[in-house]
């Protein structure tokens, strides 16, 4: 799909068809696109729960006060962030060691230098970049979905604990956000809503 056309038609569809089935390999081939994210220091904050079984897709509705597009979505994603991802950091780099890129001093000094900035600016500053970094990659979730003829709808309405529970979600994993995907129910669809012209959240400097 054309860049201007998938922006145009991406849409945050309220309902969806039932019974619409989206198979791990539909999903796979999402998050092939989602995986160049950009990211902080590339650190891939982002991780994502898939709910595509029904009973759990249930309980994640009652979780979401029983809001129906939960109900109707061929799945729901659960998108978190990982506030200390700065520590995987010898983790996604040892490949380029391995292969000579870099040597095995740089990666000792990138992971001393990603520590210190992160632990320098202490727990507030490393879940807000979760959450910004889990935040671009539903992004383009939501994108890439789209360009393989997917709506999405993406939530907030949601009780994070109780969530955090029914996918048994780790400690350092910051909740972001829950995204509905499917085939909208296009009759139901609402008028889009209004959109501010440029020069009333741009100021150029």
């Amino acid at each position: 799909m054309e860049f201007q056309q998938l922006i145009e038609q991406r849409r945050s569809a309220n309902n969806f068809l039932l019974d619409v089935l989206i198979t791990e390999a539909d999903l796979k081939e999402i998050f092939d696109d989602v995986k160049y994210t950009p990211t902080a220091f590339n650190l891939q904050h982002a991780h994502y729960y898939a709910v595509m079984d029904k009973e759990k897709k249930e309980q994640i509705r009652e979780a979401a006060n029983g809001q129906y597009k939960v109900h109707s979505a061929s799945a729901v994603l659960i998108v978190t962030g990982d506030r200390y991802a700065y520590r995987q950091t010898e983790c996604l780099n040892q490949g380029m060691r391995d292969l000579g890129i870099i040597t095995e001093g740089e990666l000792q000094d990138l992971i001393k230098e990603n520590t210190v900035f992160y632990e320098g600016r202490g727990e507030q500053f490393m879940k807000e970049e979760a959450i910004r970094n889990a935040s671009l990659s539903g992004m383009m979730f939501m994108l890439a979905a789209k360009n393989r003829g997917w709506d999405t709808c993406p939530m907030i309405g949601f009780d994070q604990e109780k969530v955090r529970e029914l996918m048994q979600i780790p400690a350092n994993q910051e909740v972001v956000l829950m995204i509905t995907i499917g085939k909208e129910k296009e009759k139901s669809r609402r008028l889009r809503g209004y959109r501010k012209p440029v020069n009333e959240f741009v100021q150029f400097i």
